[in-house]
């Protein structure tokens, strides 16, 4: 197929989709398309498996279900996947990729805040969440409900899956013109191997800085938009030190100290800092669609939720510790529909946020 190099573009998705490169036994809407990726569907059965896993060279996904499958789910009315637990799903899309087209996957956003680990693997995958160009075949999702259980049915989207031709990562020097040019972030922009970004724990006048999941809590219909009140499932985190200390195993939900505007000819995904920073992991959902913050009120862009779990040890988080990195991307074109308004956006102006599931805090 002809186009630039980069991040494909709302309209080259959808003529991937027209001329059968991505397929499905149901049809798919232009409402699934995001500015820059697509989103995926649950199909009908979920597996529960006794633990994660890839294909692997050479094998396949319903090879290794057979292998590590307990047993099946239908999801056509409705199923809990239980906490703690490790699913498989096939979902309805499939690939027929061109040479030249690979592909990268990522939870979407309601999904990473929800501490809902979701995961693509394919047939003869040895990475998670990475697709290689030609590959032709059906796509799974691996679904693990870290903090809350959740009732799920088919046709829902927890995941999504972005396509790229040839390499699309912009240098530092690239950024810098950008920073220069339209403002990729407030205040200092620290570019090193792309954008650092750092947390917020400066307390408002309520001492409000983050939430953290509570350990034992009721189901979440993911179909409910912001029917849960925030206190049967979150405690708030309040400080006056702008410090906080997280707890092995706990899972919180923060926000970036900048605000970020992703331009309309590029798109971002968010990168993981260094380990020997902290023990600890700062996001799921990776992301950032062109026009994110471009158009936010004010024109001050928007800021980025954190999704945090710590792992081995207590650790103090301080308020402007560097905790990611913005990796900014091309496009191939520039996207006939971008982030915010004009698709109904949740997160567009956002700040400290838990996902839409909840009502307002």
């Amino acid at each position: 197929m002809t186009g630039g190099t980069g991040v494909l573009p709302f309209q080259e998705i959808r003529s991937l989709i027209d001329g059968g490169a991505i397929g499905a036994d149901t049809a798919i809407p232009d409402a699934q398309i995001q500015p820059a990726s697509l989103d995926l569907r649950l199909g009908a059965t979920a597996w529960r498996v006794r633990a994660s896993f890839l294909a692997g060279q050479s094998r396949s996904v319903a090879g290794r279900l057979e292998e590590f499958g307990m047993h099946e789910i239908a999801l056509g009315d409705g199923a809990v996947l239980e906490k703690g637990c490790v699913y498989v799903v096939k979902l309805m899309e499939r690939l027929t990729l061109p040479e030249g087209v690979q592909a990268v996957a990522n939870a979407k956003s309601s999904t990473g805040r929800l501490d809902l680990l979701t995961r693509l693997i394919t047939d003869n995958g040895t990475e998670f969440d990475r697709i290689p160009a030609g590959y032709d075949g059906p796509l799974y999702a691996e679904i693990c409900p870290r903090s809350f259980s959740v009732l799920v049915r088919p046709g829902m989207r927890l995941n999504q899956v972005r396509f790229r031709r040839g390499q699309a990562v912009l240098e530092d020097a690239a950024l810098e013109r950008l920073q220069a040019d339209v403002g990729l972030v407030s205040g200092e922009a620290r570019i090193d191997g792309g954008l650092g970004f750092s947390v917020d724990l400066e307390p408002g006048a309520d001492g409000l800085v983050g939430w953290q999941a509570r350990p034992h809590t009721g189901v979440i219909d993911l179909d409910r938009i912001g029917a849960y009140d925030p206190a049967e499932f979150w405690d708030p985190i309040r400080t006056d030190r702008r410090h906080i200390i997280l707890d092995p195993g706990a899972f919180y939900i923060l926000v970036s100290r900048e605000a970020v505007t992703i331009p309309p000819d590029c798109a971002a995904e968010m990168a993981p800092y260094l380990a020997m920073v902290g023990e600890f992991r700062v996001h799921y959902a990776g992301f950032f669609d062109p026009g994110f913050g471009h158009d936010a009120a004010g024109g001050a862009g928007s800021r980025g939720v954190l999704e945090v779990r710590c792992h081995e040890a207590p650790f103090v988080l301080e308020h402007g510790q560097t905790v990611g990195r913005l990796v900014y991307e091309r496009m191939a074109a520039v996207p006939a529909r971008l982030y915010g308004a004009e698709i109904a956006s949740n997160y567009q102006g956002q700040g400290l946020k838990l996902s839409k599931h909840f009502r307002a805090a």
